[in-house]
Formats: C-alpha cells, structure tokens, sequence
C-alpha cells in the first residue's frame, strides 16, 4: 500500500515537472489576452456544481461528451461508456437482465437490494432506481441531449440523491424561443438494427415561449439464439418520446417543463451454460438427483451440449423476456430575484415498472427459473424435446400473477437559492431536498429451483416459490455549498480558491415481504419460517423499517500557478442511505445498515500549447476510506431452518489514478486517451460460515470453515472492480474543400484488466466469477454537413475484431449448483444518416 502511495505520488510530481516544462509561454503571453494560434482543444460547458462552468475550470474529475462526441463515439446507452471514462465499470452486475446497465465507479457499486451508489440524473433529477434490478430510469436516455457528464467521488451536497460513487448527468436538449431547428436521424446495421431519431424545435412566440419535440424507435435482433424456443435473446426493441415546453414570460423568469416516456420489450437475457456443481447440490446430500439412478449424467450432458454448439446459442425451458415502462415530467422554475441571486425550484413526479423472466442455467432443465412479473414466461407444450432430444421440462407452470416485480412512483421537490457576492468573487447555492419513492400496489414474483429433471414430483425440490413484497424510500435533506476566490481580499490571491460544503440527511425506509412455497392442500410453506406448513400467505408477512441521518460534507482549495493549469485538493464525505432485505430469515436482518466514505483527492487540470501544439493533461489521486460497505450473503435460521440472505458488511481501502491526456499536433489530428488505476482491499470482511464458506489463510489460500465458525475474506478481489481502464484514440480530419463539408475518421481502443464479480466467492471456488481481461477496437467514418446541404452520413463499427468476452457471471455454483455466463456484443456495424435543418 506505502509503494502505491509513494508511486502515485510520484507520477503527480513527474507530471507537473512536464507542466512546467511546456506552460511558460503561454503564460508570458496569457497577459496580452492574444487569441491562440493554430489548433484548438475543444472546451465543454458542464454543471457539476449546478452552475454552468468550463470543464476544466472545475475542481471535480469530469468526463463530459457533447452530442457530436456521443456520435462520434457511438454511444447510444451507458453500456458503451465503459472504456470512455477512467474508473467508471458498467454492466448487468450479475443480475439477470440486460436491461441492467449499473455504474460503478473508484469500486462504488449497486448492491443487491441496495440503492444505487452512481446515481443517474436526467435535468438535475435523480431517475426512479428499482429495487429487484438496478435499473435507472427506461431506454432512450441518451436521445436528444446537450451533454452528458460523468462525476467521480461523491456528490452527495449539492446533488439530490446520497451516494458514494459519484454521479451521471444527463441534460436534455431545451427548447430555443428565437428560431426553429430540428434533425431526423436513420441508422442501418447488422443484427437488422433500425433505429430513427429525431427532434423539433418550435417557438411559439418569439422569444417567450417555444416547444421541442424528440423521439426515438430503436430495434435490433438478438445476438444468443434460443433453439428451443427459436428466438433471438439479448436483443433490444425500445421507443421513447419527450416533449420539453420552455416559457420566459419576463426577462427575469424562466419555467421549463419536461414530460417524457419510454418502453421496451426484449426477449430477455441469454445464458451459457457452462456446468453444473454435480458433487453438491446435484448428487450430494439432499440434492436433486440423490435417489434417482442416471440423473447426474443428464446434468453433464447439458453441459456437452452447450460446449458444442457455442457461446451464441442458448437452450431454455421457460419463454424469457424483460419489459420496461417508464413516464415522468420535470419542471425547473428559475426566478432572477436580483442580478446576483436566482430562486431555482425543480419538482418532479415519475413512474418505473419493470418486470422479466428468465432461465438462468441455459439448459432444457428445470432448474433455475424466475418471474418477477405479472405473467410467468410461457411454458413449452407438454413432451416438446430440444433438437438433441433432451425433454423441455415444464413444472409448476399453474403460476398467475397479477403483478410486476417492481412499480414505483417517485416525487422530488427541490428549492434552490443561487447567487454571488463580493463582486462575483464569491459564489453559492443553499437549499432543501425531498425524495419519497413508494410502490404501486403490491409487488409480486415468482421462482423455481432445484427440480430435478427425472425426479420432478418431489413437493420440495420442485416447489414453485411466491412473493408479495414492497419498499418505500423517503429522504429529506438541508445543504448549503461556496465557493471563495480570495482575489476578493488581494490581487495577489486571485488564483486562490476554497469551495466548502455541508448537508444533512434524513432516510427512512420500510418495506414488507411475504414469500411462501404452495403446497396440494392449500397450505404453504413460509420461506423465512422454515419447512412447516402454515394455513395462508399472511402468516408469511413480515414487517421491517429504519430510520437514519447522516452529514455529508466537502473542503477543497484549488490554485492557477499559471494560465490554463489548475492544482486542486479536497475532502469530501459520501453517504448511501440503507435499506430493506426482502430475503430475510433472521429478524436482525431485516434492514441493513448505510455505507460511509471519505475521500481524499488531488490533482491538476492543464492546457499548455509548445509552439503552436496544443495540448491537455488531467491527473487525479485519490484515497477512499470505505466503511459497512453493503454487500449479500447467505443466511440460515437454526429454529426454522430456513435459508435466505443477509447484508453483510465490510471495511476496505481504495486507492487510484486517473488521468485524460490529448495533443493536436496539426490541423486535423487529435490524438488522445484516458487511463485509470483502481486498488481496492478489504481491511475487515467476517461473516459466519454457513458450512461450505472458504477462509483466507495467512499464508495465502482458502481453508473450509465449519458451520458457525467465523469467516475471513478480507482476501478477496473486490466485487466490480476493474483494476485497469485504458483507451487510446485518434482522430483524423481528411483533407477536402470547405464547400464538400468535414470529412473525419476515428480509431479507439479500449482495454479492460480482470474483474471479480462475486461478493463474497473467491474465484477459485466459484467458477466464471472472475471475468476475464478484454480490449475492443472501435471505429467511426463521418462525413458532416455533405455539400452545406445539412446532411451527414456516418459508418461506424463497435468491437471491430469480433472478440469474444463474458460481461456478466451468475455466480450461483455454490449456492444453486449452476455455472452460467452472459457475453458482450459481437461486431456489430451500420450506417447512420441524420439531416439537420435551422441553426446548426
């Protein structure tokens, strides 16, 4: 850890004796106030600090895209972010949808049953974040936007939500009141994607009042084929709209409305199946196929069989599928009570309902399925058998819900006051929030696992389970944040800056759950109370609620030595609120506690010019102190025995680096890239062995712990973690006369280290946990504004090399007995035309 420290430490003093090297004259010449001569690197405005504020003049490490660079770059959802922004991991994080796009980021990540630790906000306002999936807000988030800007750290005083990781902000396009403008946008490819875009600006009256409209449909085959069902998995079929009215009916009010929907419907994940734990739970003691001669060999055969036909081909029992509807309106008041203050009110109302089903061991077998729906997937016709003969097993199907999983409505209301003083040498923003996130009706879902495929009238291990559960979060908070330029009380402290901030939050979360196996004669048997039967689903019911508070706070300087180069540190204090576990077979954990983190950053931000070369250099370092990190484990009940799950809770350390780097060395070519280093170690992870957990020993290994007895894993890689983020990226503008338009060609690669997805597995004992390092070549062709006609047309291919690479694990070999994975997209390629009229 000291070698890491001291190594960091001198990379930061290495890059800023390079600074120094390369900024002296532009500092001579900074005081002229000349323009810059020869090439340019492009400046982006963003809002981090709910003020709009050059990139680079903001003491936060930002990677922000303009909606040419998301085109650029081909980035249609958070999927294809990774890569693109040091330190950020996006991915299903185990969970069994590929709706599930979740953010980590310096290894902040959404834990099961867990509020999100990167939140996503679409104008200021954090998206609905679901419970039993980590989903944010429904597709088509990335249509028509001014920008999108990823925050790393926590965020947790200015911004709406308490998290840990950082922040996502997405600002939709606004309306203009003075002139009309507007595109259509067509994209072709492989996989037969369609997807049109388009958006229209109209002011209604001239400088007062103006309305936008923007759309999108998007659809695209599927890239694993299901042959029992002859069905395309991991496909995407989503539309969305949004209408945004602006009104500025005085010089000094501004009220913008923004009401938007989106739905998807996709034919669900596709698992590979990769093996079966056949010692454990398959022909062990109290396994499927205990007492039933030859069953194991049907279990190895699945597996024969998906290693034949490939990683692009899938076998399941149930009809999968995942569906998402989404609708909300935003409303942002601004009113300049003077020239130095401004009132900001923002409310806000929106409603997620997601549901989905799938099979999670990729196989005819009935052995892990789940409904979290108001309709179980379709089941297969009685005797139907895959094309190698193996009978498509079909149990329990007399399920009928009525439900989905999750349906949330969630209110905002935030009143802002923002102004300055001290001859604009002092800048601030105080406030209140309020968050209550609550279900529609009553949730509901469904699983079966453990049917053995020969043995399946066993009432136990082919029992469907039910659950009727719901959560509500409500969050109340006071912030206050400012920042000093102490050039009000010197000239010679002009480039002097302290930002401070504070907050406190209040949280409180209640839930309730009632799961249960039916049995034939109309009694069941309670999931958390163990094996005996009980009258009615009622008598399943438990209650749970927890009410916490907490200070968030941040203290950072920052210093310009000289023009265009920026050195900051800070402190800064995250908060994640806990929450309610809906799996719980001990009563003392039924809630789980919040997690804390500081962080200690420091870094600089630099644009320095050697000649007429531009050129920009960003580094950051940062320590987090992280502690009761929430993370799932299995629990038992010695009274009922019933099993379940727990939170568990952790100690650990992180440490990084990240840096962003690019250089114009002549009209026309930029070349650049980001890097990032992520250390992440646990100082304290205990929990009690449930009989088959595995022990970090001294010396390195693992040893089997007893039931009862205490287990260390304080040795295992960090879950969702990616040790090393890099990308490399050129950029070239062909040569062509001014009136054919801009002709430009771009080439990006980027490369992703190992990442452990388990929480509390080590990747020895827990197959397929430990996602194995990738790199993936993008590439884009883009001609713009063809002939001043408005018209540009576009090629672009993602993962050009066709690598093969998992994205996602279900890791549920020790605890189901199945090893399945997902895998990431194959080449894919296309054609986009988009015509833009009015202002461009």
């Amino acid at each position: 850890m000291d070698s890491f420290k001291r190594g960091y430490a001198a990379t930061l003093m290495a890059s800023a004796a390079f600074l120094g090297a390369m900024t002296p004259a532009q500092a001579q010449t900074a005081p002229q106030a000349e323009p810059a001569q020869g090439p340019q690197i492009s400046d982006i405005i963003v809002t981090a600090q709910r003020r709009a504020e050059r990139s680079q003049d903001v003491p936060i490490v930002i990677s922000a895209f303009s909606p040419e660079r998301l085109r650029e770059l081909n980035i249609t959802e958070p999927q294809k972010l990774y890569g693109n922004v040091p330190s950020l991991v996006v991915g299903t994080q185990g969970q069994a949808s590929r709706d599930v796009q979740s953010f980590s980021i310096r290894g902040q990540s959404t834990g099961f049953l867990a509020l999100p630790s990167v939140a996503t906000y679409l104008n200021e306002v954090p998206l609905v974040a679901s419970i039993s999936l980590s989903l944010q807000g429904g597709p088509g988030q990335f249509v028509d936007l001014e920008n999108v800007q990823v925050l790393s750290g926590p965020q947790g005083t200015l911004f709406g939500r308490n998290t840990t990781g950082g922040a996502v902000l997405l600002s939709a396009h606004k309306p203009s009141t003075d002139h009309v403008e507007g595109y259509i946008q067509g994209s072709y490819g492989n996989y037969d994607l369609v997807n049109i875009e388009g958006a229209f600006n109209l002011p209604i009256i001239q400088d007062k009042l103006a309305i936008r409209v923007a759309g999108a449909y998007y659809d695209r085959t599927g890239y694993t084929q299901d042959i029992v069902w002859d069905k395309d998995r991991d496909n995407q079929h989503w539309y969305t709209g949004r209408v945004s009215i602006l009104a500025t009916p005085t010089e000094r009010l501004t009220n913008n409305l923004m009401v938007y929907g989106s739905k998807s419907r996709n034919n669900g994940a596709g698992y590979i199946n990769r093996g079966f734990r056949i010692g454990g739970l398959v022909t062990g003691p109290g396994g499927v196929c205990l007492t039933t001669p030859g069953c194991a060999e049907i279990y190895n055969r699945q597996t024969e069989i998906s290693q034949q036909i490939g990683p692009r081909k899938t076998r399941n029992d149930v009809d999968g599928y995942s569906n998402i509807d989404a609708w909300g309106a935003i409303n942002t008041t601004d009113l300049e009570l003077s020239d130095t203050l401004t009132l900001r009110n923002i409310i806000s109302y929106q409603e997620l309902k997601s549901d989905y089903g799938n099979d999670n061991d990729g196989t005819p077998l009935q052995g892990y399925q789940t409904s979290q729906s108001a309709d179980f997937p379709d089941f297969p016709v009685p005797g139907l058998t895959d094309e190698f003969g193996i009978p498509v097993a079909g149990y329990n199907n007399e399920v009928k819900l009525t439900a989905p999983r999750d349906h949330l409505k969630q209110i905002t209301e935030e009143l802002q006051l923002q102004g300055n003083a001290l001859d604009n040498h002092l800048t601030y923003a105080v406030g209140g929030f309020y968050i209550d996130t609550k279900p529609v009706g009553v949730w509901q879902g469904a699983a079966v696992q453990f049917c053995s495929p020969i043995n399946t009238g066993n009432p136990i291990t082919c029992a469907g389970s039910r659950a009727l559960s719901g959560v509500t979060n409500k969050s109340r908070a006071l912030y206050g944040q400012g920042t000093l330029d102490f050039g009000a009380f010197s000239p010679a402290l002009a480039s002097l800056r302290l930002t401070a901030g504070y907050r406190y939050t209040w949280d409180t979360v209640k839930g309730f759950n009632a799961s249960w196996s039916p049995l034939a004669d109309g009694t069941v048997i309670c999931s958390v109370l163990g094996p005996v039967p009980r009258p009615s689903p009622a008598d399943c019911r438990y209650d749970a609620t927890l009410k916490t508070k907490a200070p968030t706070w941040t203290v950072g300087l920052d210093y310009k030595p000289l023009s265009g180069v920026m050195v900051y540190g800070k402190v800064t204090r995250g908060y994640k609120a806990g929450g309610f576990n809906s799996v719980a077979v001990n009563e003392e954990f039924r809630t789980f506690e919040p997690e804390k983190l500081t962080s200690y950053e420091a870094g600089f931000k630099s644009d320095w010019r050697v000649g007429s070369v531009p050129g920009r250099l960003n580094v950051t370092y940062f320590y987090s102190d992280y502690k009761n990190i929430q993370r799932p484990g299995s629990d038992f009940n010695l009274t009922t025995f019933a099993g379940g799950a727990k939170i568990l809770s952790a100690t650990a350390t992180i440490q990084g680096v990240e840096a962003e780097a690019s250089i114009r060395p002549f009209e026309g070519l930029e070349i650049g890239g980001t890097f990032s280093h992520t250390d992440a170690d646990y100082k304290k992870f205990q929990f009690t062995s449930l009989g088959a957990d595995r022990t970090c020993l001294p010396g390195g290994g693992f040893a089997v712990v007893p039931f009862g007895g205490t287990v260390d894993a304080s040795c295992l890689p960090f879950q969702f973690v990616t040790p090393y983020i890099y990308n490399i990226r050129a950029t070239a503008k062909l040569p062509m006369d001014d009136d054919m338009g801009e002709l430009s060609y771009l080439i990006s690669y980027s490369h992703f280290s190992k990442q452990h997805t388990s929480p509390t597995g080590d990747p020895s004992f827990e197959p397929g946990s430990m996602l194995e390092a990738y790199g993936l070549l993008n590439m884009s062709l883009d001609w713009r504004n063809i002939s001043q006609t408005g018209l540009d047309a576009s090629l672009f291919v993602t993962n050009a090399t066709n690598k093969l690479y998992r994205v996602g694990n279900a890791n549920s070999f020790n605890g189901l007995g199945i090893f399945s994975s997902l895998y990431g997209e194959p080449r894919m390629y296309g054609i986009r035309l988009r015509y833009s009229f009015g202002e461009r």
